[in-house]
């Protein structure tokens, strides 16, 4: 018997084959080139402990290929075979022997489950932006953020909104009213211009905004004019007009607010100082996305003017709703085609007629119209690096034609700015959107978000419900991931926007009270009762930790609370921050930074227990591990980090680079013992620990080898 064959038979005698070493994934160090195009040959990789095994097979279709072990290090075999790609997308999975026993390995791990949705994939010309993969994004919504030019401020009674008179409100920090919609502080671009330092020194690389396009709102999401950006947003050069009367609801009659809106002075002194501002957040190295509201509209838009706003302006065509002849009347669905003018039977999203749904299977024009303002955007001058898309699974009539729309957005966004990124607002299993040709990747509520939240404070999103049997529950969690995280394809993975909440849902650190409401019930102060910022920060160790781009949004960093929309959003406390909380944002940015292995190194877990959670994070030379007590008490641990690829035969150790628990946060280069690959720590209450370990031994490259059973040899 050779050597090779006798130590897979004293491998045989003396260990047991061992299916928890047993991993591969869809990351660099397992798939390579990474983002393949067709005619390029991709070698996939799969590791077993060192002879181990008999055998593993790729298979994929009616494929099924040996594979072969091309490197050997740290006492794991990896197995690699080389694929050629066309341009349909391949999906495999690996079959792996060992003696009589036969096992499979898909996205659950070992599995019996063998359904095409769990296999590996590759996808052909399938690339997501580098700059976004692992980006740490800042989600602004603008008219909360800062008042950096009060010239260009909504007045008290400027026009009339949803019945009752929008209002200025003075005083900056106070809370939003349950019906908040209509109320304006103020917050502007010149704003978001004066904070640019602040966010940098945060360490920020991205910058999302809320819609900044004309709307009467202060959200923004009812777009009045795709356009331009909104002179209350931008600059206001021509001021003329007069204020609707106390006793006048008729828009007819806000001239201050139809001249400010349709001056074309005012809108294209705009989109100048947008142009400013996109030019200063690249000079830092930034990036910047647009909101993009393309089911639905609002019924102040040019296209439909119910409120009239446009009707008389010189430059713009009369509005559907206004005219039966209008250009736009195919822009929506009216229900009664003899109420003209203006005709109200229109079709509005979920039934909201301030949101007028958009008709495009009956109106190539509005197709054409809307891939025009895609392509405006990320274009020069203005040179918007991506779009983050509205309820975008809610566009059109019909799922065909929704995901015809997508294909072809991304075809034209794409075309103007190759480096642009396409990410959805979506719920749910969006992985038919996800397939190359359609979105990037989506704000990720299902494998991030709620699992999260759920397991560090046992509440729902929207604080509608707190879960006894969800909170601390690391099973329930690590099932959530590994049944959602499926969904992605690794360049969707890497570049998924993973939030803790943003303007829809209710901040995280209100969650960490476990009150169970909404602000119209129990009040904003509420919100900030019995809040517990060292389950945010356990938090915020995951969400910079975790596979994909991680998203503040703004005033988390500074301790802002608040129960969901509106609450949520609050004014940024600017001059009465939570400075401690900003400096371990900070430094947990940073830790984010520094390791690429957090960028598009691979996850594995390797401890869970009831609100104990370890994992790591790992390529073939380097390994992370996360650790987290979300306990109220001392507990003792003992992890296999061998899992992320260390030696199992000697002593070594990890360096812990941060910490933060119940009373404190630290960057610190504290060693670890680990033995025979087991890391044995105590964890203080509410704690986390992050510790890292880079290995400079090289690679022991094996002679490719498989047993030839016809001729009796290795070769």
């Amino acid at each position: 018997m050779d050597k090779e064959k006798a130590q897979r038979y004293i491998s045989h005698v003396r260990g047991m084959f061992n299916k928890h070493a047993l991993y591969s994934d869809e990351s660099p160090q397992y798939q390579f080139p990474f983002e393949p195009n067709p005619g390029d040959v991709v070698t996939i990789r799969f590791r077993t402990v060192r002879n181990n095994v008999d055998a593993v097979y790729f298979i994929s279709g009616a494929i099924r290929e040996e594979m072969e072990v091309r490197t050997i290090r740290n006492g794991f075999d990896y197995y690699e075979i080389d694929i050629p790609v066309g341009t349909e997308t391949i999906f495999y999975y690996f079959e792996i022997r060992y003696g009589k026993m036969v096992c499979y390995y898909n996205k659950l791990g070992v599995t019996r489950e063998l359904q095409e949705m769990y296999s590996f994939g590759i996808v052909p010309g399938f690339h997501t932006p580098d700059w976004a993969k692992g980006a740490v994004m800042y989600q602004i919504f603008v008219e909360r953020f800062f008042n950096g030019d009060r010239s260009n401020d909504v007045l008290n009674g400027e026009y009339c909104y949803i019945k009752e008179k929008v209002k200025q409100i003075d005083e900056w920090g106070r809370e939003p009213e349950p019906m908040d919609v209509r109320n304006f502080y103020g917050g502007d671009l010149q704003g978001v211009m004066d904070k640019l330092d602040y966010l940098q020194d945060l360490g920020v690389q991205v910058i999302y905004l809320n819609p900044i396009f004309v709307s009467p709102s202060n959200h923004k999401y009812d777009i009045q004019d795709y356009d331009y950006v909104d002179p209350h947003f931008g600059k206001i050069v021509e001021d003329e007009g007069e204020l609707l009367n106390t006793w006048d609801m008729d828009n007819t009659h806000a001239t201050r607010y139809i001249n400010r809106v349709t001056s074309k002075a005012n809108l294209e002194a705009s989109n100048e100082l947008f142009i400013q501002l996109v030019e200063e957040i690249h000079k830092r190295g930034m990036k910047i996305i647009l909101d993009g509201v393309f089911n639905h509209c609002g019924s102040f838009n040019k296209w439909l003017d119910r409120e009239r706003i446009y009707e008389n302006q010189e430059g713009y065509e009369p509005g559907a709703y206004v005219s039966k002849d209008s250009p736009y009347h195919t822009f929506f669905k009216f229900f009664n085609e003899h109420d003209w003018p203006y005709n109200e039977f229109y079709d509005g999203w979920w039934g909201h007629d301030t949101l007028p749904k958009l008709n495009y299977e009956e109106s190539p024009e509005l197709m054409r119209d809307i891939m025009r303002i895609a392509a405006k955007w990320v274009s020069p001058p203005y040179n918007v690096d991506g779009w983050r898309l509205d309820v975008a699974a809610d566009l059109g009539h019909s799922p065909e034609f929704n995901h015809r729309f997508w294909k072809e957005f991304r075809r034209v966004v794409k075309a103007a700015n190759p480096e642009a990124i396409i990410m959805a607002e979506h719920y749910g299993d969006a992985r038919s959107w996800m397939q190359g040709d359609e979105w990037d990747t989506v704000m990720n509520y299902d494998a991030f978000m709620e699992p999260v939240s759920w397991f560090l404070t046992g509440m729902e999103k929207h604080s509608d419900e707190f879960n006894q049997g969800q909170f601390g529950n690391s099973e329930s969690f690590l099932g959530a991931m590994r049944y959602h995280m499926p969904a992605f394809y690794a360049p969707s993975l890497y570049t998924a926007m993973n939030e803790l909440d943003n303007h829809d849902h209710s901040r995280f650190l209100t969650r960490t009270n476990h009150r169970v409401g909404r602000v119209g019930d129990l009040g904003s102060k509420a919100a900030e009762e019995n809040v517990n910022k060292a389950v945010l920060r356990e938090a915020v160790v995951i969400q910079m930790t975790w596979p994909g781009a991680p998203t503040l949004y703004y005033g988390d960093e500074a301790g802002v609370c608040g129960f969901t929309d509106p609450d949520n959003r609050r004014t940024y406390p600017w001059g009465k921050e939570d400075k401690d909380l900003i400096r371990f944002y900070k430094e947990m940015i940073a830790i984010h930074k520094k390791y690429p292995v957090l960028i598009d190194g691979s996850l594995l877990e390797l401890y869970h227990d009831y609100n104990l959670l370890a994992y790591g994070r790992f390529n073939i030379k380097e390994q992370i591990v996360v650790v987290l007590n979300n306990r109220n008490e001392k507990v003792h641990v003992e992890i296999p980090v061998w899992l992320t690829g260390m030696k199992r035969s000697e002593e070594t150790e990890m360096v812990e680079i941060f910490r933060t628990d119940a009373l404190s946060f630290r960057r610190q280069e504290g060693v670890h013992e680990v033995k025979a690959g087991i890391l044995e720590m105590d964890l203080l209450p509410l704690s986390a620990v992050i510790l890292h370990q880079e290995e400079t031994a090289q690679l022991e490259e094996s002679s490719s080898y498989r047993y030839d059973s016809r001729r009796g040899s290795v070769k």
